[in-house]
């Protein structure tokens, strides 16, 4: 038999995951950690609305609940401002204390460990799963980081965190109508926006820009409009979607959740636009062509970019983008897609990422402007990625 179950009360907190708060095993996960909590937080989250209630003990221990059941059990170590001074965690994990070290939680459990993302270990159980949170996501292997264990149904990494529902940056920015309920678009679009501004948020230029999210609605072009941001806090992503013939919701998703997510090919502006808009993109990067999984041909008044993948190894790849200049412009306009996909290649052999690379100085991604490069790219060629065709099927 697995050590977990016999040499931990872990069992005791996976009995209770997904059960009512009324539940017998509930209540008896809630006597352990002291009998009646020491405060009650409740929120709504996301649109259609979820019920987050969480249960903070003075011992500290915690007890989540999504829509009346258990989403996640949490083991604060370190004092909270409900238990200065934080559970035992000997109490609850034989040979395990407040200075355990990841590899010694392994040991003391006896359970996998895993990883959801580089910051985040966590053990895998028979129903569940331990995360391990660490101080700053890191030194797993010095004792005294560790923070907390949040137990949960759901493998870490694959939905948002429980614990969010209450981040500080991001949690609030969806405004509701009154009395009715529902999203008030135009409040929340301005919440966003104004967080944006401030940078809380940061906007995904693979999606609709914020700004234009209520004009292509307006115009009728587009079965669904979303716009994603992505809260620098917590990590979450906020997916802020117009329907045509339904009401709007408001999701928060992990990287991968959210990049599943379907989007129709974008109308050019013309369609949608206003006159400063349509001027605006008029001055922006285009798509001209490109090659799948291999390179972009990009257009800003009158001057040509080659936006190229290259390998750095065989676990990293990474992407360059250029300039082109007056001869390589000129060979293009001889050589068309051929040439630039034989630049494209030299590109790709000439190591971008060295110093010594004929392309590394060239490199505009990697330069002060690389983030407005990025988005410009992003935004230039959101209707032609891989991704974007998976979106459409």
């Amino acid at each position: 038999m697995e050590r977990w179950r016999t040499h931990t009360l872990l069992p005791l907190v996976l009995d209770a995951l997904g059960l009512t708060g009324t539940d017998p095993a509930t209540r008896r996960l809630a006597e352990a950690f002291g009998g009646e909590p020491a405060a009650v937080r409740e929120r709504l989250v996301g649109e259609p609305a979820r019920r987050s209630r969480r249960l903070l003990f003075a011992s500290g221990g915690e007890i989540v609940l999504h829509d009346d059941a258990v989403a996640a059990v949490v083991l604060h170590l370190g004092p909270t401002p409900h238990a200065p001074r934080g559970l035992d965690l000997a109490e609850w994990i034989d040979g395990a204390d407040g200075d355990a070290t990841l590899e010694q939680l392994v040991t003391a459990v006896g359970a996998p460990r895993h990883f959801a993302g580089f910051g985040t270990p966590y053990l895998t159980l028979d129903g569940g799963y331990a995360r391990l949170d660490f101080r700053d996501r890191r030194g797993w292997n010095e004792p005294g980081n560790l923070l907390s264990i949040t137990v949960t149904a759901e493998e870490p990494g694959r939905t948002t965190r429980p614990e969010d529902d209450d981040c500080p940056s991001c949690s609030d920015l969806l405004v509701r109508r009154e009395p009715a309920g529902g999203v008030d678009v135009e409040a929340t679009v301005d919440a966003l926006a104004a967080a944006l501004a401030v940078g809380p948020l940061t906007e995904d230029a693979h999606w609709v820009r914020l700004a234009d999210l209520q004009p292509l609605h307006a115009s009728g072009l587009m079965e669904r409009v979303e716009s994603q941001l992505t809260c620098t806090t917590c990590r979450r992503i906020i997916c802020l979607t117009l329907f045509r013939d339904s009401p709007p919701t408001f999701r928060y998703a992990v990287l991968d959740e959210a990049m599943r997510r379907p989007l129709e090919p974008i109308p050019p502006v013309e369609q949608w636009g206003d006159a400063a808009r349509i001027a605006e993109e008029a001055g922006s990067m285009h798509h001209v062509d490109h090659e799948p999984g291999a390179w972009f041909l990009l257009e800003q008044q009158g001057v040509l970019y080659l936006h190229a993948r290259y390998v750095i190894n065989t676990m990293l790849d990474d992407s360059a983008l250029i300039r082109l200049d007056d001869t390589e412009h000129e060979a293009y306009r001889t050589g068309g897609r051929s040439y630039i996909s034989r630049l494209a290649r030299r590109i790709h052999d000439g190591s971008p990422h060295e110093k010594s690379s004929p392309f590394h100085q060239r490199n505009l991604l990697r330069g002060p402007d690389a983030r407005s490069y990025r988005d410009a790219v992003a935004q230039a060629v959101v209707n032609h990625t891989w991704l974007a065709e998976q979106r459409r099927r």
